[in-house]
């Protein structure tokens, strides 16, 4: 993505976050955030000495700058800024951008080229368009906190920004989309919007749920960890105390479990032959494999099962994610020096490139850290650079 300007004035935290990922691969980004109140993920979650840790990864391998773009002078800031852009990514609720003098309209007259990504709860139209939205919300609406959870319990939240992060990496996909069409061979070399609802993203992941509902008029219930394609599909409790995850996607991995826990038995009968036939059973078959796993410590399971080469994973937090060895041959939890906290350890870059590896050049900067240089460098001087910052617009 070298090469490639990205304007950031999103917040929490899809769009934010799908700028870090181009960040990461070589995009210059610029963060554009309010002069006093800042991107929220400053102050969001924990902090060390006042300063806030989330964003040291959001923020990170972006330029800071400020603007009110509310303000007049502040907006004329940023159409200054996006002439030179190749991608803007915004998350104001719709009709925001218009109320400042700034639409894709009047943006694509002064730069053609603009890839416009518009990050919302709801989209830009239909009725629930100028709602505010959150993750939490599309967690809620697209199906997922309905099937998560204990058959006897409520519906379930998960305690992080999953539709965030699935929004992000969506957003990613489309921006490199709309960059590839401007500029392949016989592209348009035209920007283009993207309309991007956070609600959408989870929807696409439900997998056949909406295809079930329309031909079966069937709705998919609250199983907890089981499955209702496959069995065993479970988290056991060993000996020790700690857990573990089993699954038998394939039917041969779900013929050595059962062999390996000493119930051979089951492979012969009929309803063990599919995926759907083992969930109508799974009590026979937990109660099987999780008397097994009681009677033995981790390591045994984890060697035993990997002795018959099934599929068994325990369940970690934070801690097992920095320890484990695997992780650190992949470097996943990386170690990157900040000004503020010295060697901070954060998630590495998504994926390994052979040729075009990505790299976190450097956490995330105070607000405003590159106001000089950026508006500097679109020809504000260093007189009218104070009369804006005095006047609050920058």
């Amino acid at each position: 993505m070298a090469g490639v300007v990205v304007v950031d004035a999103a917040t929490l935290f899809a769009g934010p976050l799908a700028a870090t990922i181009l960040g990461d691969f070589g995009a210059d980004v610029i963060k554009v955030e309010h002069p006093k109140r800042g991107d929220p993920s400053r102050t969001h979650g924990a902090s060390k000495h006042g300063i806030g840790l989330w964003w040291k990864m959001l923020g990170r391998n972006k330029r800071t700058v400020t603007a009110d773009l509310s303000s007049s002078e502040g907006a004329e800031l940023l159409k200054r800024l996006l002439a030179r852009a190749d991608v803007l990514i915004e998350n104001f609720r719709p009709g925001t951008l218009e109320r400042w003098g700034l639409s894709p309209e009047i943006l694509h007259e002064l730069n053609p080229r603009l890839v416009i990504a518009r990050v919302t709860g709801f989209g830009q139209f239909g009725p629930y368009a100028r709602r505010p939205g959150f993750g939490t919300l599309a967690e809620s609406m697209s199906g997922f906190a309905a099937v998560t959870g204990e058959p006897d319990g409520p519906p379930t939240l998960p305690p992080f920004g999953l539709a965030d992060g699935i929004s992000a990496l969506t957003c990613v996909n489309a921006v490199t989309m709309a960059l590839h069409h401007r500029d392949r061979p016989g592209g348009s070399g035209r920007g283009q919007v993207i309309d991007l609802a956070i609600v959408e993203p989870l929807v696409t992941i439900l997998g056949a749920q909406p295809l079930v509902w329309d031909q079966l008029g069937q709705v998919q219930s609250r199983t907890g960890n089981r499955s209702v394609n496959n069995a065993p599909r479970n988290t056991y409790r060993t000996r020790d105390g700690r857990w573990v995850a089993v699954s038998t996607s394939a039917d041969s991995i779900a013929q050595r479990v059962m062999r390996l826990v000493g119930h051979p038995e089951v492979i012969d009968e009929p309803w063990f032959a599919t995926g759907a036939g083992r969930a109508e059973h799974a009590d026979l078959l937990d109660g099987h494999v999780g008397a097994w796993i009681a009677e033995r410590d981790l390591a045994t399971v984890v060697e035993e099962f990997e002795r018959v080469e099934a599929a068994v994973a325990p369940i970690y937090d934070i801690r097992d994610v920095f320890e484990d060895p695997q992780y650190r041959a992949l470097d996943t939890i990386t170690t990157v020096q900040d000004p503020d906290l010295g060697p901070v350890r954060m998630q590495n870059v998504l994926f390994r490139l052979s040729e075009t590896p990505g790299s976190i050049r450097w956490t995330g900067r105070a607000r405003g850290a590159d106001n000089t240089d950026v508006w500097g460098g679109l020809g504000v001087s260093a007189d009218e650079l104070t009369a804006l910052r005095d006047k609050g617009v920058v």
